[in-house]
């Protein structure tokens, strides 16, 4: 209709009730999708859970099995039955029934009578996947995986978390970026870097991070910047913790003083973002994990890097690394006292070397440590932060310091030499702190599809 609203045709768009709204509706007549579960194909009766995205349900239909006694039997009954009996896990199928509440049922105290079944695509018979299948097996049929109660819970999770960080941020008017993830230059110096052929000779770069992005906005006067997107390291690393593409959290902020204005700004931020989980998942969470969502109080413990490695010497561990930062264990040594201390799961470690810090790092003038921080959350660290150095002369010199070209850096060094306000943030790992927040082994398991050194696929 030229000038006017197009109209739609009701009866073309699909009603569909959810499993997770079959107990507040009336017993009779409902339509319900999703995929088999299990089949329990009994004598007299047959069972099937039929999960959807919020969900289970229990269909059952009383069998109509072949009589050859019988004069006459229900076609449509002996072919539905029939149908049940075939059915395989996974199946995705439209059920048509009679929904009836029964306190008996142990499954959301309902279920349906199937009158009609419809398949919309059905599973081959064999799943390649069982419960008790190892987690590389389990990843190689992600898809299949994800289909369980626990793993898919995961996502509804990062949704809350994702969507409190956002909520958090934009009350309070700063301002979502999306940086390019294919850079001229590497980010953070040579190391860690994928490089592909760009158009003609070029050679081009997966961003590690948006760090050079998020401070060319605050040369552009935006004020407080966030981004939750993809960054790619090509990190050789099999551990728990470590992937070749991640999704990184990260805010900047202008007309700071200290690092603690983003340390200050990140404790309040996760405090939000799971007190929201919490409220919406915490018993979910209880029941499918034996984990409590505990909402951290702030401020969280801080402590210099220094005065944590004598803590954790004094706990009987020698930390083996010679640059003077914390190993692993060491990060689960100072994390299980602060728990023993303080009864807190974070911990800012403070006051890093400028040896062991990226060359945008400012360094206090009395000690020549860098304005620094790293957060450990149980035992692992989860986040970066720091105030940057926006003085021009100061961070080129630091740039020459650690070996790195300034002609490799002139777009970055460009936002310097025009003016920029004193500003600081974070980078944020979101897989670590789902894996945290959840007790789980690896990062594998609250990743969607996970990227490493040896998985492209699926």
């Amino acid at each position: 209709m030229p000038g006017g609203r197009a109209r739609v045709d009701w009866s073309l768009v699909t009603e569909r009730t959810l499993v997770s709204q079959l107990q507040s509706r009336e017993d009779g007549p409902v339509r319900v999708s999703g995929w088999v579960e299990t089949v329990r194909d009994q004598k007299k009766v047959q069972f099937v859970i039929l999960r959807d995205e919020t969900g289970a349900v229990q269909l059952v239909n009383p069998a109509t099995r072949p009589d050859p006694d019988a004069t006459e039997q229900d076609a449509s009954a002996l072919a539905l039955t029939a149908l049940i009996s075939e059915l395989s896990t996974g199946t995705f199928l439209t059920v048509t029934g009679d929904l009836k509440h029964d306190e008996r049922v142990k499954l959301g105290g309902v279920e349906i009578k199937i009158a009609g079944l419809e398949i919309a695509a059905a599973a081959l018979p064999e799943t390649p996947i069982a419960a008790d299948s190892g987690l590389d097996k389990r990843m190689d049929w992600r898809f299949i995986d994800l289909r369980q109660r626990r793993n898919n819970l995961v996502f509804r999770i990062q949704t809350t978390l994702e969507h409190a960080m956002r909520s958090y941020w934009v009350e309070r008017d700063y301002v979502e970026i999306h940086s390019p993830k294919l850079m001229s230059t590497p980010a953070e110096g040579n190391a860690e870097l994928f490089a592909l052929e760009y158009f003609g000779d070029q050679t081009a770069y997966l961003a590690q991070s948006p760090q050079h992005f998020k401070q060319m906005a605050q040369a552009a006067g935006f004020g407080k910047v966030f981004e939750i997107g993809d960054v790619f390291r090509a990190d050789p690393s099999f551990t728990s913790r470590h992937a070749t593409e991640f999704t990184s959290i990260d805010a900047e902020l202008s007309w700071i003083d200290s690092y603690e204005d983003v340390a200050a700004m990140q404790e309040e931020l996760l405090a939000v973002a799971f007190q929201a989980v919490a409220d919406k998942h915490g018993d979910e969470i209880k029941e499918l994990f034996d984990i409590d969502v505990v909402v951290p109080t702030v401020p969280f413990p801080r402590i210099p890097l220094a005065e944590a490695r004598e803590i954790v010497k004094a706990r009987g561990y020698d930390i083996p690394r010679t640059d003077g930062d914390l190993d692993p264990e060491g990060e689960r040594q100072i994390s299980a006292h602060v728990q023993e201390t303080y009864g807190h799961q974070f911990v800012f470690i403070t006051d890093y070397h400028p040896e062991i810090r990226p060359f945008y790092h400012m360094r206090n003038a009395e000690t020549g440590l860098t304005a620094s921080y790293d957060l450990l959350f149980r035992g692992t660290e989860i986040t970066t932060g720091a105030q940057r150095e926006h003085r021009i002369d100061v961070l080129e010199a630091q740039a020459v310091e650690k070996g790195l070209s300034l002609e490799g850096l002139e777009h970055y060094l460009d936002f310097f030499r025009y003016g920029v306000p004193p500003h600081g943030g974070f980078g944020m790992g979101l897989a670590r702190v789902l894996m945290l927040m959840l007790g789980q082994d690896s990062i594998r398991e609250v990743t969607f599809l996970f990227r490493g050194p040896t998985r492209l696929a699926p």
